[in-house]
């Protein structure tokens, strides 16, 4: 059907390559393309049908631009860096083709992430008839489309989300990070936002912790309430909401390490000279950490990310969760990849199929929520991602162990 560039070479990456070389009659021709050109041959080696590989600096638009000119693709899959966002989206616009990724912008030298500087590119992407779907990966992504299925086929109207994501595997190192050493770090460490009374509410980080057991086994977790960028389309886009929360767990070992390292410096984002050499600790540090696209053959456990949504229906009082589990272990024997990456990189590669098979194209700039959630869910079941709905006892609330009660 059609051709796509991916862009971004980690984790996510392959796992997005590996899912578009297992649908040929979707994505017909695939580049993988990463500034370090030996890293797409790597994930390419891991494939069994051929995928072309090549290199390009995601930073420099006119570079990118004549490689997205040379290739004419339908659609970039941008699962680089989230700093790199706005000049994969100019690159997009010079040459005339879809867009897609899985996380917001956030300036490199600034540690904020919100989605004004993407939404701002509506009426370029509107005027020249491209796509751009924003968020499609997991959380965001996934959980935007749980709270869209949910509100469509529930609720008469939804009034307060849980987003709850956690990650039960062990890869066995004192401190890694899952993803991307650096983004981690400045999202866990950044101020939390939750949205409330229809306006967000800033609290510092990791104030507030809650209980949670998972279902199926998987087990009970403290998760800390933080900022996290669906919180921020989905309280514009659901207007009934009077509260959205999202939670995320962290092992006591984790939170260590972090307010170790924080404290001596290491987790800051503004250049130090050393030696004469100006270096950003965070990206040293990240430099010392294992790369998380290493962690697939250690880890093992499961993950368990969803969503509980509250509200109303005929008049009544209602609460359902909506979530996915995912082992570690199946996911590298299927993808040489753990869960982490695994539940970002499906999603991305479903939301391409949306557009590519046109159930979502449509000029524009576009959070995941605006689309119909629908074929994006039956997918999440056929390629690896089943979801389960349950409804809860309208009087089930989270077990807060820190901070006010909710």
């Amino acid at each position: 059907m059609s051709k796509v560039i991916i862009i971004g070479a980690g984790g996510v990456g392959g796992v997005v390559a590996h899912k578009c070389a297992q649908l040929p009659e979707v994505f017909t021709d695939i580049l993988l393309a990463s500034r370090t050109e030996a890293k797409c041959k790597a994930i390419a080696a891991q494939i069994d049908r051929p995928i072309r590989t090549a290199q390009v600096d995601a930073d420099n638009v006119a570079e990118l631009t004549a490689l997205l000119e040379a290739e004419r693709p339908e659609l970039v899959i941008n699962v680089a860096l989230p700093y790199q966002d706005l000049s994969i989206m100019d690159a997009c616009l010079n040459a005339g083709v879809n867009y897609l990724d899985t996380a917001n912008y956030e300036p490199p030298d600034t540690a904020k992430f919100e989605y004004h500087w993407q939404w701002a590119y509506q009426d370029r992407f509107e005027q020249a008839g491209l796509t751009a779907l924003l968020g499609s990966g997991f959380d965001p992504g996934a959980t935007n489309m749980f709270t869209a299925y949910l509100a469509k086929h529930y609720f008469d109207e939804i009034e307060e989300l849980d987003i709850i994501d956690v990650n039960g595997g062990d890869h066995g190192y004192p401190f890694a990070t899952n993803f991307n050493p650096e983004i981690n770090i400045r999202e866990v460490s950044a101020e939390c936002r939750h949205w409330e009374g229809g306006a967000f509410v800033t609290t510092p980080p990791m104030s507030k912790m809650a209980r949670f057991e998972c279902p199926d086994g998987v087990g009970s977790y403290n998760i800390y309430r933080m900022y996290h960028e669906e919180l921020e389309s989905l309280s514009k886009h659901f207007p009934s909401l009077r509260r959205a929360q999202f939670w995320m767990s962290f092992g006591d070992s984790y939170l260590k390490h972090l307010e170790v390292l924080g404290n001596v410096g290491m987790t800051g984002i503004e250049p130090v000279e050393y030696n004469g050499v100006e270096i950003v600790p965070i990206q040293f540090l990240a430099k010392l950490l294992p790369d998380p696209s290493t962690l697939g053959p250690r880890t093992k456990g499961k993950t368990c990310i969803g969503c509980i949504v509250r509200g109303k229906k005929d008049g009544a009082e209602k609460l359902m969760y909506l979530y996915n589990i995912c082992d570690h272990e199946a996911c590298y024997a299927e993808v040489q990849s753990q869960a982490i990456s695994y539940t970002t990189g499906v999603p991305a590669m479903i939301g391409a199929k949306m557009i590519l098979d046109g159930h979502w194209k449509r000029p524009g700039v576009w959070n995941m929520e605006q689309c119909d959630p629908d074929p994006f869910m039956n997918d999440m079941n056929l390629y690896g991602l089943p979801w389960q709905v349950v409804e809860l006892d309208p009087s089930f609330r989270l077990d807060v162990q820190k901070g006010q009660d909710l």
